[in-house]
């Protein structure tokens, strides 16, 4: 069996990933936007069970899996999900002394991480998952080819 092309590759899917997040984030630092999507994962993942957090992480490019799976305690109860803004502010409390996560950090973590994958497979992990994680990674675009994937 080939090695799979995410693990050949990695760095270079995960700069591309990077820079498309600090580019949709406006940030100017690898660590900034490395604390965001950091943070983006860790309210996502606080909100589902440890098997549907495997499965998630399973289509994700292997440094982003890495870093939604780092340091999880899945014997913590999954919280619910709540508004965009709630979680993002969520997201704005992890490392606060580091965080200069902006306001539509979700969004250009979701825009990005379309970009950085086959949204196919994606969207087939969160249809098995409610209707609020599927609209977590929701993004709007006026030309859906916005969001073809950038490394293939």
């Amino acid at each position: 069996m080939p090695m799979p092309w995410t693990y050949r590759h990695a760095s270079k899917e995960f700069r591309a990933f990077l820079n498309d997040v600090k580019n949709r984030m406006g940030l100017a630092s690898d660590n900034s936007a490395y604390t965001a999507v950091d943070a983006v994962f860790q309210v996502f993942r606080r909100r589902l069970a440890a098997q549907e957090g495997l499965d998630f992480a399973s289509v994700l490019p292997c440094v982003l899996r890495a870093i939604f799976i780092k340091d999880w305690d899945v014997t913590v109860a999954p919280l619910a999900f709540s508004s965009r803004d709630e979680m993002t502010q969520e997201a704005k409390q992890v490392r606060r002394d580091h965080n200069l996560t902006p306001d539509n950090a979700i969004e250009a973590t979701a825009w990005a991480l379309r970009r950085s994958m086959d949204q196919r497979d994606l969207d087939r992990v969160l249809q098995k998952l409610s209707s609020a994680a599927q609209a977590y990674w929701a993004v709007d675009v006026s030309d859906p080819a916005e969001l073809n994937q950038q490394i293939i």
